[in-house]
């Protein structure tokens, strides 16, 4: 019957094509045809495979006209099964089409894309601190059992009976997941699993049993599966924003409730808060943006959307009220996208292109993060270890320049090389490193080439020994170790201490001038008198107590 609707509406379109045109461009004759092709998009077989162009007299106009109005009457009535059935003509009209709203299956899937991300948004983010993602995913199988219970006490698809049953389902199971989890010793991932699949499998029998009925074909539950925004009613829609609304609401005004029972459970209880009714006032928030989501992603999907935006807004920020919004924020946006590409896809469901619209989102923010992105943690990594590198090359140099007792400004490459145990060939490529990074200049004269660090290298490389012999200073001193065994420990640890823990140091150990090995811990002093090309007399001293 949906092919013969269709038959008939693309027909009269196309005599109605004719007809406007004829009424624009008049012939010279009434009695004369007028020619108007309309292309015709897609390639469907059937009665569908229409003429590519229809012709029509004034004198079959009002028949015409009748014929147009009584279609519009049958397709008014029937709904689409897909948001893409609303084909146009071309890609450009179709774009315009969508993003105007013109027909309002598509202004109902998209309003209720953005309940939908809203509401999956917020609550997904507490579920996801609270480490409890499978829970969502048990709830999304556990009110199945309720929409067909719903349904057959209704004995039709009517949304509040379905509503009601499969709010009531999830309840159930979540309660029956703590009772599990307090009366047996049995672990909450284990309850979880088994709730899932029982009251998933309780489900499909009734589904299957309402297939099975008369009028089981035509009860449109097995759309709650995978869902299928398309299929959405009005009720449905004003439901989902009911949801979206109190969601907002309940987390405005309870968030600090929320925050303690997400992060610290027994804190909250030592402040007197409730925390078992906040648990249980938030799982009913769940099951209701579950229930209402079933139509629009289904009950395999639905998990995926209250996770996957809730998880990107995690790798994004580490302020709960901020990765609320972000959530938030990318759940409409993936729900939004799934609509949009539906309406262009040719039999393309919307609730997997949801979860892909969210997934793809994820990859991106999993990728690009600046501070918990694969490429971001990768760069950052690659630019730590090229420091490190930067900074044993200034330590061999400094070394090498104390063995000489800091006559003289340059370091011979073939001197560096030999410190750290390296070809003449590496040792330059180090020192080219350095230049490049400004701390170091290259002098040469003739065959021999030597390094000299500017002020801004010679002082970091004073900073990477103070923190290497004040390292091992402490471990000596405070934790008693060996002298012979720090060394190791104090080779990692010189390339990440701060300076507000380096004065932290050096006010408890009272200012050391030597490590233990007796040698020279740098100062200050000390520092400014190896910049001078010519050695002060005067020996180096360390560092000095203030008021000295």
């Amino acid at each position: 019957m949906t092919a013969f609707f269709e038959y008939v509406a693309r027909n009269v379109v196309r005599r109605l094509g004719s007809f406007v045109g004829l009424a624009l461009a008049p012939c010279r004759s009434a009695g004369k045809r007028c020619r108007i092709g309309l292309p015709r998009r897609g390639a469907s077989a059937g009665p569908t495979k229409l003429v590519e162009s229809a012709s029509v007299t004034w004198a079959e106009a009002p028949r015409y006209v009748v014929g147009l109005a009584l279609a519009l009457l049958v397709v008014s009535s029937a709904r689409a099964a897909k948001i893409g059935d609303l084909e146009s003509l071309d890609f450009g009209e179709q774009f315009a089409r969508f993003f105007t709203l013109q027909d309002e299956i598509v202004r109902l899937a998209l309003l209720g894309s953005v309940f939908l991300g809203v509401s999956c948004g917020l609550l997904g983010s507490f579920i996801v601190v609270r480490k409890l993602s499978l829970f969502g995913d048990t709830l999304s199988h556990a009110v199945l059992p309720g929409v067909a219970i719903g349904y057959l006490v209704s004995g039709y698809k009517d949304p509040v009976a379905i509503f009601v049953g499969a709010t009531l389902a999830g309840l159930l199971g979540t309660v029956l997941v703590q009772l599990i989890k307090k009366t047996t010793h049995i672990k909450e991932d284990s309850s979880l699993g088994m709730v899932l699949a029982g009251f998933y499998g309780l489900g499909v029998v009734l589904m299957n049993r309402i297939q099975a009925m008369p009028t089981g074909t035509q009860s449109g539950l097995d759309k709650f599966l995978f869902g299928q925004v398309a299929a959405l009613s009005s009720v449905e829609v004003w439901m989902m924003g009911g949801v979206a609304l109190a969601s907002i609401l309940l987390v405005t005004v309870f968030y600090r409730q929320f925050l303690l029972g997400s992060f610290d459970v027994g804190f909250a209880r030592g402040l007197g808060l409730p925390t078992g009714l906040f648990h249980y006032l938030l799982m009913l928030l769940l099951a209701f943006t579950v229930v209402v989501s079933l139509q629009a992603v289904g009950a395999v999907l639905v998990s995926a959307m209250l996770v996957i935006p809730a998880a990107s807004a995690y790798l994004l920020t580490d302020r709960m009220h901020r990765m609320l919004i972000i959530a938030s924020v990318f759940g409409v946006l993936s729900g939004s996208l799934g609509a949009f590409l539906s309406f262009f896809g040719n039999s393309l469901p919307t609730g997997p292109l949801m979860v892909l619209a969210s997934s793809f989102v994820f990859c991106l923010c999993f990728f690009l993060s600046p501070r918990h992105g694969l490429f971001s943690r990768w760069r950052k990594r690659k630019t730590r270890d090229h420091r490190i590198l930067n900074e044993n090359t200034l330590k061999a140099i400094y070394h090498v320049r104390e063995e000489r007792g800091f006559v003289g400004e340059g370091v011979g490459l073939s001197q560096l090389a030999e410190r750290m145990g390296e070809t003449a060939e590496e040792a330059k490529r180090r020192v080219r490193e350095l230049v490049s990074a400004g701390l170091c200049d290259i002098q040469e004269s003739g065959a021999k080439s030597e390094a000299l660090l500017n002020p801004d290298g010679w002082l970091r490389a004073c900073a990477v020994i103070r923190n290497h012999r004040l390292w091992e200073l402490y471990l000596t001193n405070q934790a008693a170790y060996e002298p012979d065994h720090v060394h190791d420990d104090a080779e990692v640890i010189e390339h990440v201490l701060g300076e507000d823990t380096v004065r932290r140091l050096e006010r408890l150990l009272d200012y050391p001038s030597q490590d233990p090995h007796g040698k020279l811990i740098p100062s200050l002093a000390d520092l400014q008198r190896s910049l001078v090309k010519t050695p002060s007399p005067e020996p180096p001293s360390g560092y000095r107590m203030p008021g000295s």
